[in-house]
């Protein structure tokens, strides 16, 4: 069992790229007084994934220690849009497209935060009662040239990309949700980096002292880019147990050391050696399962995580079909396109083509690379997979 002090020196430092201001922070931690620690989330997709859950982990560190957790969904920032990360203007998002999304937000977040111990807010609260004056005092911070500087901003210009005015005025709100809050830290990405200091640097003029930031390593995604829910690469904190124990397998081995520090709480000396029998020989496949059974665990329990690895085994490791395998209704001369779509197992049709074209598609050990495949008698009642982990049975 760790000390306090080992504790706190692991918040400072696990998945941690850069501390701001590190040993004021370490200071305050120290002294035991409780801390308002700051995270925000715009609802941009419906799905929250691993590279939100390492600065969910990171929360709950700061809760096991007594501090209190402001969890802020942006619904009125994520209707501007934050394009810190983004090399094209971002649209802005309709307040139904924002309310659709966030409607399982804060269950995602309480897989990991402890519910008694976080403070939830809609940045609506605050920011839809700014007035005209309010903004003009806080555009006053900044200056024009320290937006246009930022890296991102500065490949658009310098490509003749537009950039909009409502870009400019994201880093205030985002900013001011800090002021409103009171917060003493706030958790961010490394892409947010500006976003952040814009809170540090606006709450002096609001009588506050200007909040510590910790900035979180990015984590990549299944197919090795940065995990984003617009590239389709991501593990969903709702994803089924068997779904996020098959993604986990699928990551690159690369990636595998930097899941484990960032997406788990093996404790670090463990992880060093996983690493270690990985570089002397070892197979990366072992440690891979075990990443999936520790990833899962912290989602749904020991005992799914245990039934998810053997499904995955019994499924893709020894080739067999599972159990109780899901009926999907089809027709003779009906496209098969179709039908994947209709069985929920593609997005659109045309995900369907790339399915079947990239030979991801098989009925009866059959593979279908043909996309104008049609139905037929042959195929009722047999067992069809698409990708890796979709199985369903045709029946006419």
């Amino acid at each position: 069992m760790k000390n306090k002090e080992q504790q706190i020196e692991e918040i400072l430092t696990r998945g941690v790229a850069e501390a701001i201001d590190r040993e004021h922070l370490k200071e305050r931690l120290l002294e035991g007084k409780p801390l308002r620690i700051k995270f925000g989330v715009d609802p941009t997709s419906p799905n929250l994934h691993l590279g939100r859950a390492v600065s969910l982990l990171k929360l709950r560190d700061f809760q096991n220690l007594g501090h209190t957790v402001v969890f802020i969904v942006g619904d009125m920032t994520g209707m501007i849009g934050d394009t810190s990360d983004k090399d094209s203007e971002r649209p802005m998002l309709t307040r139904e497209q924002v309310e659709n999304n966030m409607k399982n937000y804060l269950e995602q977040a309480f897989k990991i935060l402890d519910k008694e111990k976080t403070e939830t807010h809609y940045n609506s609260e605050w920011l839809s009662k700014l007035g005209l004056l309010e903004l003009g005092k806080m555009a006053s911070v900044f200056s024009l040239h320290e937006f246009s500087s930022r890296e991102v901003i500065v490949r658009r210009l310098s490509a003749g990309q537009r950039v909009s005015f409502h870009e400019m005025l994201y880093p205030l709100f985002q900013g001011y949700d800090s002021v409103a809050i009171k917060a003493d830290v706030e958790l961010g990405g490394t892409d947010q980096r500006f976003n952040l200091l814009a809170g540090r640097t606006l709450q002096p003029k609001y009588d506050q002292e200007p909040q510590d930031i910790l900035m979180m390593n990015l984590i990549l995604g299944t197919d090795g880019r940065k995990m984003s829910s617009s590239w389709g690469n991501t593990i969903n904190l709702l994803d089924t147990q068997n779904d996020m124990f098959g993604k986990v397998m699928s990551i690159p081995d690369e990636l595998i050391m930097s899941y484990f520090v960032h997406c788990t709480r093996v404790p670090m000396e463990e992880i060093a050696k996983i690493a270690e029998d990985i570089v002397t020989g070892g197979n990366p496949r072992d440690a891979k399962m075990r990443l999936g059974k520790e990833i899962v665990t912290l989602y749904y329990g020991e005992a799914e995580a245990e039934k998810a690895e053997v499904y995955f085994i019994e499924t893709f490791s020894k080739k067999q079909i599972p159990e109780n395998v899901r009926e999907v209704k089809g027709e003779k001369g009906m496209k098969l396109t179709d039908m994947i779509v209709e069985a929920g197992l593609a997005e659109s049709k045309s995900d369907a083509r790339r399915k079947i074209e990239q030979g991801g598609v098989t009925i009866a050990d059959e593979k279908i690379t043909d996309v104008s495949t049609l139905i037929e008698e042959r195929f009722n009642n047999q067992v069809m997979r698409v990708g890796k982990k979709d199985f369903v049975r045709v029946v006419f």
